[in-house]
This record gives C-alpha cells, sequence and structure tokens, in this order.
C-alpha cells in the first residue's frame, strides 16, 4: 500500500489561530466536501509563510464562512493571513494509483475558491507513469518542472 494525496486545499489564508480550544483545525464545509476531506480525518498542513508543518484533524466550521482556523497547538504554527496547504491522504494499491483523481482547490485572499484543479496519473506507452494537472475543462496545465523546457 502507498500513502497518496487524496484532496488538498492549496494556498487557504489562516483567518484566526485559537490557541485556547482544544486542537485540530476547523474548515468550511463547502471546501471539505469538494476536495473530499472528511470531518475528523487527519490531514497534514504546510505553512507557506514560515515553513511550519504539522498534522491534525479536521472538525466542520459554519459553512460558507470560509474559514481556517488553527486550535490548541497547532495556532502555534499559523498566523491570521498566513497561507497554508492542507493535505488528506489515502493508501492504495499501487495498482489502484491511475484511478485516484484527487481534488485540489486554491484561493484567493478572501478564502473563496480561484481554481478546480485535479491530479491525474497515466501509464505511457513505454509502462511508465505520467503525471497531469487538469483545470475545470479537463485541460492538461503546466507542470512547474516542464515549464520552459523545449
Amino acid at each position: 500500500m502507498r500513502k497518496i494525496v487524496a484532496g488538498k486545499l492549496h494556498g487557504i489564508h489562516v483567518t484566526e489561530a485559537n490557541l485556547d480550544y482544544h486542537g485540530s483545525v476547523t474548515l468550511d464545509p463547502d471546501h471539505c466536501e469538494e476536495a473530499g476531506i472528511l470531518p475528523m480525518e487527519f490531514v497534514e498542513i504546510w505553512n507557506k509563510n514560515s515553513g511550519a508543518r504539522i498534522s491534525t484533524y479536521v472538525i466542520l466550521g459554519e459553512r460558507g464562512s470560509c474559514c481556517c482556523i488553527l486550535n490548541g497547538a497547532a495556532a502555534r504554527t499559523c498566523q491570521p493571513g498566513d497561507q497554508v496547504i492542507i493535505c488528506n491522504s489515502v493508501y492504495v494499491d499501487q495498482a489502484e494509483l491511475i484511478t485516484l483523481k484527487p481534488r485540489v482547490l486554491t484561493f484567493d485572499k478572501d478564502n473563496r475558491v480561484v481554481d478546480r484543479l485535479t491530479y491525474s496519473v497515466e501509464r505511457d506507452a513505454g509502462g511508465g507513469y505520467s503525471f497531469s494537472i487538469l483545470d475545470e475543462a479537463r485541460t492538461p496545465l503546466p507542470v512547474p518542472a516542464l515549464v520552459g523546457r523545449s
């Protein structure tokens, strides 16, 4: 079994850091549902501002609030306004990799969804893997490692 990205909230902004709450990250249910993140699920959180990396579980906040609140010990790793990446994962057999299509949401400064992307892994003609990032129209986007190469 391999641990694979299942969904991601990329560049969501921390709206509050609540040290006195007993733990977790509070997220808007709309964002969670669209990215495939479940309540009580463990997620990784990576702070784009500080580089801090933590693991905690998700609780659901108010629907439509666009909240991203770090609670308890997690509140020490982020400040309101910090951009974070929140990622869940699943364990799959390697053969299932090509059937998994993780959803990735990107955000503006008000935590409104800007882009809805999908990660896709396929088998190429030589039996290896290929990786694509697809937009909502299923159009492949440039993969950062390939940008600028001829």
